[in-house]
């Protein structure tokens, strides 16, 4: 899979790695169709290939991950002002005001 973007002032259609978002005059294309890509007559194609250690998750990407799920799992403590809770069937508490 490679991404194909054309930069019509410079008549310059790169392909490389797929776009993380999308923009005007990007195109997402199979690796059959970026191998057998050509670009009009005139016009330069520059093709990217990403290094394949940068492709690679790094300690960084893995530790930002194991924050996130240790973050999704801390249980979540709510304060409710006023209430005292009699009840609970699920995630659904039932709560009776202090007043």
């Amino acid at each position: 899979m490679a991404t194909l973007t054309y930069v019509y002032a410079d008549q310059t259609a790169v392909v490389g790695p797929l776009a993380t978002y999308a923009e005007p005059h990007c195109y997402d294309l199979c690796a059959i169709h970026s191998d057998r890509m050509t670009a009009p007559r005139g016009w330069e194609v520059v093709r990217l290939t990403p290094d394949p250690d940068a492709l690679r998750p790094s300690s960084d990407d893995l530790e930002a991950l194991a924050d996130a799920v240790r973050e999704a799992a801390r249980p979540r403590q709510r304060e409710t002002v006023g209430a005292v809770e009699v009840g609970r069937r699920g995630h659904l508490r039932v709560l009776r005001s202090e007043a």
